[in-house]
C-alpha cells in the first residue's frame, strides 16, 4: 500500500479493508501505553491541509503521525496565501516543492482531494470532501463495529438521517456491503438520495421498517451548514418521527449498538442519554480513530521502491 492514495471507500477491496482494520487493532496498543509513540515514521512529514472546520477528524490525523513519530504540518487557510486568492492547485504544487510524505486533506467541495492527488508525489488521504466521501471514518466505523459484534458478515445496519448531504453515509454503505453487510437508510424523502437502491440499499421513510431487527443504528447528523432550503418542517417534527430514543430503539435487536460519527445535536438525531450512555459506541469510535488513521498513515506514508509508481485507491 505504500505510496497509494486513499481517497475513497468505494474504489477499495475487501481484502484492502480487511488489511487496515488488522493493522489498527495492532495500532491500539500503542495508545495504552505509558510513552504512546513508536518511531515508525520518524523523519517523515505529515501535512493536514484542513479547508473545512474539524475537532475529531484533524486532531486524530495529528495525534495519529505523532505516535508515528512523524513531523505534522498543519496548514491553516486563514493564514496561508489562498487568504490572498492563491488556487488549490497552486498551493499543493507548493506543498509539493516540500517533499512531504503524506497531505491530508479535508475540502467542503467534491473531488478536491483527487485534483490535489493528481499534483503531488506523496500519497492523498481525503478527510471528507463535500457529500462525496469520509473513507477513514467508514473504516473506524467498521473497526468499531467488529470490536462489538466480532463480524460484519450478514449485520443489519440501519444509516438513518440527512443522507443526501452525507459523505459519511456514502463511505459507510460502500464499506459495510463490501465487508457482507446488509444496509438500510431511513430519512424523510427529501434527504434520501433518489435511485438510493442502485448502491444495493434498501430505504426506508419508517423509522421503525428501517430498525426493525437492526444490528447497528448509525444516526446522521442533520447538517445545516449544507442544507439548501427547508428539506423538513421543523426540528421538533423531525425528531419526533427520526430522532432516536430508548423507546425507538426496542425496533432492533435487543443487543443493537448505536453510532454516530459526531459532533451530535443532542435531543435532535439522538436522546442525551443515549448519546452518553451504552449501547452507543460514539466514543469508540472517537478511540478507533486514532487508531486506524495511524494504521493509514503508516500503511501510505513510506517511499515506493526505486522504479515503483504511485497506484491510488
Amino acid at each position: 500500500m505504500i505510496g497509494r492514495d486513499l481517497l475513497g471507500i468505494e474504489d477499495l477491496d475487501r481484502g484492502d479493508i480487511e488489511r487496515i482494520l488488522e493493522t489498527a487493532e495492532h495500532m491500539l496498543e500503542v495508545g495504552r501505553r505509558e510513552v504512546k509513540k513508536v518511531p515508525t515514521l520518524r523523519g517523515r512529514t505529515i501535512v493536514n491541509l484542513f479547508f473545512e472546520p474539524s475537532t475529531r477528524t484533524s486532531t486524530s490525523f495529528e495525534i495519529a503521525g505523532k505516535r508515528l513519530s512523524a513531523d505534522v504540518v498543519n496548514f491553516s487557510p486563514a493564514s496561508s496565501s489562498i487568504s490572498k486568492h492563491e488556487s488549490i492547485l497552486d498551493t499543493a504544487r507548493t506543498l509539493d516543492a516540500m517533499d512531504p510524505d503524506a497531505v491530508i486533506v479535508r475540502h467542503g467541495v467534491a473531488g478536491v482531494p483527487k485534483r490535489i492527488a493528481d499534483r503531488l508525489k506523496a500519497p492523498v488521504i481525503n478527510a471528507g470532501d463535500g457529500a462525496h466521501e469520509h473513507p477513514t471514518q467508514a473504516l473506524l466505523d467498521l473497526m468499531t463495529v467488529m470490536q462489538a459484534k466480532g463480524r460484519i458478515d450478514g449485520l443489519s445496519v440501519a444509516i438513518v438521517g440527512d443522507v443526501v448531504h452525507s459523505r459519511v453515509a456514502r463511505s459507510n454503505i460502500f464499506g459495510f456491503l463490501k465487508m457482507g453487510a446488509e444496509v438500510r437508510v431511513a430519512g424523510p424523502p427529501t434527504m434520501i438520495p433518489a435511485a438510493v437502491e442502485t448502491l444495493g440499499v434498501k430505504a426506508y421513510t419508517s423509522l421503525s421498517e428501517a430498525l426493525a431487527g437492526a444490528d447497528v443504528v448509525m444516526m446522521l447528523r442533520i447538517q445545516l451548514e449544507r442544507l439548501a432550503g427547508s428539506l423538513f418542517p421543523s426540528v421538533r417534527e423531525y425528531t419526533a418521527t427520526f430522532g432516536l430514543d430508548r423507546e425507538k430503539l426496542r425496533y432492533a435487536r435487543e443487543d443493537a449498538i448505536v453510532m454516530h460519527p459526531g459532533p451530535v445535536n443532542r435531543g435532535v438525531e439522538l436522546s442525551h442519554d443515549l448519546a452518553d450512555e451504552r449501547p452507543s459506541v460514539i466514543l469508540d469510535q472517537v478511540r478507533n480513530g486514532v487508531a486506524l488513521r495511524m494504521a493509514v498513515l503508516y500503511l501510505l506514508a513510506g517511499q515506493p521502491l526505486a522504479g515503483e509508481r504511485r497506484g491510488s485507491w
